[in-house]
């Protein structure tokens, strides 16, 4: 399981969650960020510092932001 970045990120990249990740797994899009989930160690520490309420463990993730789980998936990703 990993993390999932929802709408509420969407032209807003606080970035808060950036810089708690112990793992360096958050990567920037063009209008928000994305976590990836083969780096992700569901360690949480984004989703509290988060001003948007805006990160939601993927089994968590609302009906109505299921098309972020996809988007998250198929971000291109740095190698």
């Amino acid at each position: 399981m990993t993390y999932i970045i929802v709408s509420p990120c969407v032209d807003l990249k606080d970035a808060a969650c950036v810089d708690v990740c112990p793992v360096d797994c958050i990567y920037e899009g063009d209008r928000q960020y994305f976590i990836n989930p083969e780096e992700c160690i569901d360690c949480a520490a984004c989703e509290p510092v988060c001003p948007v309420t805006a990160i939601y463990s993927e089994d968590a993730v609302p009906a109505a932001e299921k098309e972020s789980i996809e988007l998250n998936k198929n971000f291109s990703y740095p190698s």
